[in-house]
């Protein structure tokens, strides 16, 4: 008989915390140890709005998975999971040709897109999703200026940014985006009053669910930076021009990017695992219902809090259960009885762009360029748990 095997799916928050504490932890010949991702890195998904709108390298944001996970414990696969059979304990990879097998699933993959059924997203829209999209989009942008600034005819929606979605990922790319508009401008020689940022979004509310007072601050810090809001005003179309308002109203722009929200990976839909807008309403040891040694964490689980709302998927939430992923699987493995998940907010950060920020740490509301240090700790905290001291000094923007 041969060891346990644990097979963890993505090498993001969750899937490398729960990597990190199981080759901190066990023994040499405990158990089989796999971790399977497609790119031989890991990226700070909370940091892509800053290469997205061209403040910040995007190799800032990435490391080696090897320079993390000790070989010697730990088996890395680089291949992309094509899917999964809960009841044959078997995972599917494109390159392999045959399916890996399992004692223990850690499914850890990223999500999907979450496009609330509007037409044209995923054919006409950018996304902030990964490395190779954030380049995408930068070199649209400045394709777009150096096209307008070329040309003849000065069309305005080649200047013109639409960013649909005024939850984190958009308010924080709007931030970066404030930041470097007016280098661009200089660059190609375009007046920034000429240029157009519009922050679009369904909801009553920019940041829904944040302080008032907070996101008060936040609206008329970038509204001085120049971005138009349209809020409680869903978007109906994405256009190969623009973008179509409920209500008719039309607006050109050369560059549309979706920040909208995500769903869970189409991939457990698919294994037949029930769910939830694709996410699983995970029991209290995140175990998926009807499944044994079946988990799921990160943006793919579902966990309520005690008014029944569910968390909203975080770095912060995948980290917390990486770690409890990673303990519990070592005491099973012993013999021992897991515990429970609890997530223990440590606070929220909102980045503003380069010098703010907007905040709760505990019960105190920080704003301004204090905000703004302490959003740059917490990604530098993320790279100490993860590679250490090194790690941490390496990846320092203070």
């Amino acid at each position: 008989m041969g060891l346990p095997k644990i097979v963890v799916l993505g090498a993001g928050y969750g899937g490398l915390m729960t990597v990190s504490r199981l080759q901190k932890q066990l023994n040499h010949q405990e158990a089989e140890v796999i971790l399977v991702n497609q790119n031989p890195y890991h990226y700070a998904t909370t940091q892509l709005h800053e290469p997205a709108a061209g403040t910040l390298d995007p190799e800032y944001v990435r490391f080696p998975i090897d320079q993390v996970v000790d070989t010697n414990k730990v088996r890395f696969i680089q291949d992309r999971v094509t899917g999964f059979d809960p009841n044959k304990k078997e995972v599917y990879l494109k390159d392999a040709s045959e399916a890996l097998t399992y004692d223990h699933l850690v499914f850890a993959l990223g999500s999907n897109t979450e496009t609330f059924g509007t037409k044209g997203v995923l054919e006409n829209a950018l996304q902030i999703r990964n490395l190779d999209s954030v380049r995408v989009i930068r070199e649209h942008m400045e394709y777009q200026f150096a096209q307008y600034q070329n040309s003849e005819e000065k069309k305005d929606e080649l200047i013109t940014i639409v960013v649909g979605g005024a939850g984190f990922s958009g308010i924080e790319y709007v931030g970066e985006l404030v930041d470097r508009i007016p280098k661009l401008c200089r660059e190609f020689d375009i007046p920034r009053d000429k240029l157009r940022l519009i922050n679009i979004e369904a909801a009553p509310t920019v940041l829904p669910g944040f302080d008032k007072e907070l996101v008060d601050y936040a609206v008329q810090y970038l509204e001085a930076g120049g971005v138009e809001f349209k809020i409680g005003t869903p978007i109906q179309e994405v256009t190969e021009d623009g973008v179509i308002l409920k209500g008719g109203e039309e607006i050109k722009a050369a560059t549309v990017v979706w920040t909208c929200g995500v769903r869970g990976n189409s991939l457990l839909e698919e294994a037949g695992v029930e769910t939830m807008r694709g996410r699983v309403k995970v029991d209290e040891y995140l175990q998926a219902p009807g499944y044994e040694n079946l988990y799921v964490i990160g943006d793919n689980s579902l966990i309520f809090n005690d008014q029944e709302r569910p968390y909203p998927p975080t770095a912060q939430m995948a980290t917390q259960q990486g770690e409890l992923m990673g303990n519990n699987l070592v005491t099973i493995l012993r013999g021992g009885s897991p515990k429970s998940f609890k997530f223990v907010s440590k606070g929220t950060v909102a980045s503003l762009g380069r010098g703010s920020a907007i905040g709760m740490i505990g019960n105190k509301k920080i704003v301004g360029y204090r905000a703004s240090v302490m959003k740059r700790l917490i990604d530098l905290r993320w790279f100490y748990m993860i590679g250490g001291l090194s790690l941490a000094i390496k990846k320092a923007k203070l």
